[in-house]
């Protein structure tokens, strides 16, 4: 027996309301992704803006261990370590504008490193620098650290 036109084509209107009702879910779904991510964003940030827990040795080791592979690789620099800017206390502006003190202004692990820098590298002839690496929305983002030794 031949099903009549009304179960096999639905009307516009039928259609319209499961089409939201999908949009709908998908909508709920990215909110809900978003809000997950956002989560472990913040989780993340909370962590490093605390110190690593790392002994002085352990760091000096983590630092040594780093440099030798880059030397090993023929690099002359390399980048140590990459933050977001809500870890300096003026969201990275005074790194931006390259301004004195710009390194009071670091919390966490990555005020440890420039401390690892200035106590055990500087007297070295290690160069540091804190540079930021992107402006997603025109504004300041994200922070790389790099170690130098070369010309």
């Amino acid at each position: 027996m031949p099903a009549s036109i009304d179960d096999l084509i639905p009307s516009a209107n039928q259609i319209r309301k499961e089409a939201a009702l999908k949009e709908a879910e998908k909508a709920d779904e990215y909110a809900r992704l978003a809000a997950a991510a956002e989560s472990e964003k913040r989780a993340l940030i909370e962590r490093l803006s605390r110190p690593s827990g790392k002994s002085e040795e352990e760091k000096v080791q983590l630092a040594a261990t780093v440099i030798q592979r880059a030397v090993r690789n023929g690099m002359t620099e390399v980048q140590v370590y990459r933050f977001p800017n809500s870890l300096c206390t003026d969201k990275g502006r005074t790194i931006g504008q390259q301004e004195p003190g710009w390194e009071n202004t670091l919390t966490g692990i990555p005020k440890e490193i420039y401390q690892l820098w200035a106590d055990y590298l500087k007297p070295r002839g290690y160069r540091i620098s804190y540079q930021i690496i992107d402006y997603p929305g025109g504004m300041p983002g994200d922070i790389a650290i790099t170690i130098a030794w070369g010309d």
